[in-house]
């Protein structure tokens, strides 16, 4: 199931501006999985003739789109690699009181500890075959604890944040190297497009590879999210598809979102 926050007829209503909501139940009505919605859009926007890209977004959750070029035949793939930001944030708020780890700083002042990150690889869901997606209901404080109960003593606190980074980064670059496409550039957005830090520790897991932003395509890295959604409307007002069956698993193309007339 999913849960829909945000009423569109009290939108509508209020701001006078036609609003389109509920994007996701038609493809899990059609099998699909609901999510992730944004490689459709990353395939408007940054698909190449004869490049082969992935599209990373570092939000809560880490999630990737396999854009093969133009020239190729292969499917669009989009799914959840694992957790990006979720825990480094909810790890150094309990410790050290600050919302986020600004530019992975914390993180790399500390040790990355090989057997908690080996725990925290053993995951199903990181073993898990694609399409896949997850969320904070999944990789949450609790999540990490169990973790951490297993080992027998307890490493410092910044030594577990560079492990989570470390996590992320690992997770990812597994995701890539598993995907059989022979990537040329890796596009990042969300906001850990700002960690420095992940994005060095990136590169060390995936040697060789051109790693960006979104910024030199016209998009900020902390607006793409939000642009998806506006050009996911903007499909649904011209009645044309909203999801990739490749990506979500729904059995075909659909139309997204529900319509609230403002007058």
């Amino acid at each position: 199931g999913t849960l829909q926050i945000g009423d569109g007829n009290i939108i509508a209503c209020r701001t006078g501006i036609t609003t389109v909501t509920d994007f996701r139940r038609m493809d899990l009505a059609a099998g699909g999985q609901g999510a992730p919605l944004a490689p459709v859009f990353h395939n408007f926007a940054f698909r190449h003739m004869s490049k082969h890209r992935i599209v990373l977004n570092l939000g809560g959750m880490a999630n990737v789109t396999l854009l093969p070029s133009h020239e190729s035949n292969d499917d669009i793939i989009g799914f959840d690699t694992g957790p990006a930001n979720v825990l480094l944030d909810d790890w150094i708020y309990t410790h050290k009181g600050e919302t986020y780890d600004k530019d992975g700083n914390w993180a790399g002042s500390g040790e990355i500890n090989e057997t908690l990150l080996n725990l925290l690889l053993d995951d199903n869901f990181l073993k898990q075959a694609t399409p896949k997606s997850t969320g904070r209901d999944y990789f949450n404080p609790e999540w990490l604890q169990r973790k951490l109960s297993q080992l027998e003593t307890q490493p410092p606190a910044v030594d577990v944040q560079a492990t989570l980074l470390e996590l992320t980064a690992v997770s990812i670059a597994e995701a890539v190297k598993h995907s059989k496409l022979a990537v040329d550039e890796l596009i990042v957005c969300g906001g850990g497009a700002h960690n420095c830090y992940l994005l060095q520790r990136l590169g060390a897991n995936l040697p060789g590879l051109e790693i960006r932003s979104t910024e030199p395509f016209g998009i900020s890295p902390d607006a793409v999210e939000a642009v998806t959604f506006a050009w996911l409307a903007m499909r649904r007002i011209q009645h044309l598809p909203g999801n990739l069956p490749s990506v979500t698993g729904a059995d075909s193309e659909r139309i997204l979102g529900a319509v609230y007339e403002a007058g």
